[in-house]
């Protein structure tokens, strides 16, 4: 195991240098940029210099000036020390400000994922036990609800009925008007209210197809031969779906979990927006929207390095789920 791990490290590092390689590409040929903006401001005001000189000087400064792969290099040396520089949005360093943001998201990601989890595979279980039943049927026409159900209209529709109408919640925003005033526990309070709807709304939404997922792979466990034989020994159906069908299940289970470890950073953009929650989500969009190359490298290197490592916990975590898994 330990020679796997490390020949997957290794694999890891090299498809990350090209990944990085081509998101650097693309930031540097993206039609409109910050620096282009900013030399258009200059350029008019009165007396200034021309746009051209203006965005010949400011190429210069943030090292635009010089070709694509030379440039990449030069941006990779800095990143292997962890430099990322500094963001043109913000005005700050880019790790300065990634650290300011990141709670957010990984709180709002985490309550979501856990709610997920502690939902949707009991439900889809239940659903697959009680094949054709008015559970399955109720747990089915719920899950297609998750699916269907755009983000912007249900955060929408959540801030119309208890924002809006009832008054329970904020429209938007991480903390309330006299947060300052709050004891440290009133602050924690405040805060967990306005997490409330972002995560209910995030929750509704991919609860849905972890549940689909989790039903169709145990429908296909319970058709099982060995399943039918524990049953037919006289095995009590609680065990048989409990220790014999569910250990089973937990293999493709293992994927869904692995593969959403960059969600638990990455922010959700489209919620975090609405609800204008401070997150890496919402301050990446605001990045790139204004050209910020620094900063949208980061985000996406970040991601990047988070979908490999997901990758490889779920490869591990293979072998621990069914002790069957070898590695050769």
């Amino acid at each position: 195991m330990g020679k796997y791990i490390l020949k997957r490290l290794l694999q890891c590092v090299v498809i990350l240098f090209f990944v990085a390689l081509v998101i650097y590409a693309i930031m540097r040929c993206l039609p409109t940029s910050y620096v282009e903006s900013i030399a258009r401001q200059r350029a008019s005001l009165p007396g200034s210099k021309s746009y051209t000189e203006w965005l010949e000087q400011l190429n210069a400064v943030y090292g635009l000036d010089v070709g694509i792969v030379r440039g990449f290099f030069k941006w990779l040396k800095s990143a292997v020390v962890l430099d990322f520089g500094d963001s043109w949005y913000f005005n700050i360093p880019v790790l300065d400000k990634f650290k300011s943001v990141i709670w957010y998201s990984f709180v709002l990601g985490a309550v979501s994922f856990f709610l997920e989890i502690i939902i949707a595979i009991p439900l889809g279980i239940i659903s697959a036990v009680k094949q054709y039943s008015k559970i399955d049927y109720a747990v089915t026409v719920f899950a297609l609800i998750g699916i269907s159900l755009p983000t912007f209209f249900f955060a929408t529709l959540l801030k119309l009925i208890f924002s809006i109408k009832l008054g329970w919640f904020d429209l938007y925003g991480i903390v309330g008007r006299y947060y300052d005033q709050l004891s440290l526990g009133g602050k924690f309070l405040d805060m967990a209210k306005h997490y409330v709807l972002p995560t209910v709304t995030i929750v509704i939404v991919s609860i849905g197809s972890t549940m689909r997922y989790t039903r169709t792979n145990m429908l296909e466990v319970l058709n099982s031969d060995y399943i039918r034989t524990a049953r037919a020994k006289g095995v009590p159906e609680r065990k048989v779906i409990s220790y014999h069908a569910f250990r089973n299940t937990l293999i493709p289970i293992v994927t869904i979990i692995g593969g959403s470890l960059p969600g638990l950073f990455s922010g959700a953009l489209i919620t975090e927006t609405l609800f204008q929650i401070p997150g890496i989500g919402w301050v990446s969009y605001q990045a790139m929207v204004g050209g910020d190359i620094p900063f949208s490298m980061f985000y996406m290197i970040f991601i990047a390095v988070l979908t490999l490592v997901g990758t490889l916990l779920a490869d591990i975590l293979y072998a621990v789920v069914d002790p069957r898994v070898r590695v050769g």
